[in-house]
């Protein structure tokens, strides 16, 4: 039976209240949609940050730029991955179930197939983009250009790329980066592209369609416009709240 790759309707939120959606959308798989991988893009009520789950709250808050907006909102994601700026990118977040071949598959491996499709998407308008393929060697050992160990510290996602990034061609600058999370319902990705780095893509509404078309290829996926699912009666809200506290944001 082919998987259905569930195309949900574009939404704004706060900070909190996306990375609430996005975990919600991996946490409350019905069983009977155990089949469909879960798509959403989405954009931000205010300028945001937010940085990876195992992030020190105090360097993070020496990443924020000193033109960022007052009341910026800053926010602990329940992936890994650096600090990323919000103001100028465009957000996704990708939902795998449990038992798909990329949910079982290495890290790595699953960052390699998500990104290769994203850069198709961006060729298709126009955007000349390549995976980061080796690591440098103070990174691995030489010769080592299958993978490379995690790197070491914390980090800002569009300053320094990592292994399978999408970087543009010529300059080398990172195009997009991305987190994963699996827990025992599945994989969840939420990536970024950086807006500014891809000033090819006249429409983005054209790359998200090429974007979801790609991700089905690479799913073995059909892609298939839906609703948002209904959550349990307050429950996005609670973990809205929870997102929102200073104690899941300073937990570190």
């Amino acid at each position: 039976m082919k998987c259905i790759l569930e195309l949900l309707p574009l939404r704004a939120d706060s900070a909190a209240g996306n990375m609430a959606a996005d975990f919600l959308l991996l946490r409350r798989y019905p069983e009977a949609g155990r089949g469909r991988a879960r798509f959403r893009a989405y954009g931000w009520h205010r300028p945001a940050f937010t940085f990876g789950y195992s992030q020190k709250i105090a360097w993070v808050r020496a990443q924020v730029p000193a033109d960022a907006p007052e009341g910026v909102e800053l926010i602990r994601r329940p992936t890994g991955g650096g600090v990323v700026d919000h103001r100028e990118d465009w957000t996704y977040a990708l939902v795998i179930p449990r038992g798909h071949a990329l949910e079982t598959a290495r890290a790595v491996e699953s960052y390699r197939a998500v990104h290769a499709a994203l850069v198709e998407a961006l060729g298709a308008c126009g955007q000349a983009a390549v995976l980061k393929a080796r690591c440098e060697t103070s990174e691995a050992d030489e010769g080592a250009d299958a993978a490379c160990p995690a790197t070491k510290g914390p980090t800002v996602c569009f300053a320094r790329p990592e292994l399978y990034d999408v970087l543009h061609p010529g300059s080398g600058a990172k195009i997009a980066g991305a987190a994963q999370k699996r827990t025992k319902e599945g994989l969840l990705f939420q990536g970024s592209i950086w807006r500014p780095a891809a000033p090819e893509v006249r429409d983005w509404a054209e790359f998200h369609c090429a974007f979801t078309d790609a991700l089905a290829g690479a799913l073995g996926a059909e892609g298939q416009d839906v609703p948002w699912p209904d959550f349990a009666e307050g429950e996005v809200e609670a973990l809205t709240e929870q997102y929102a506290a200073s104690e899941w944001t300073e937990a570190r």
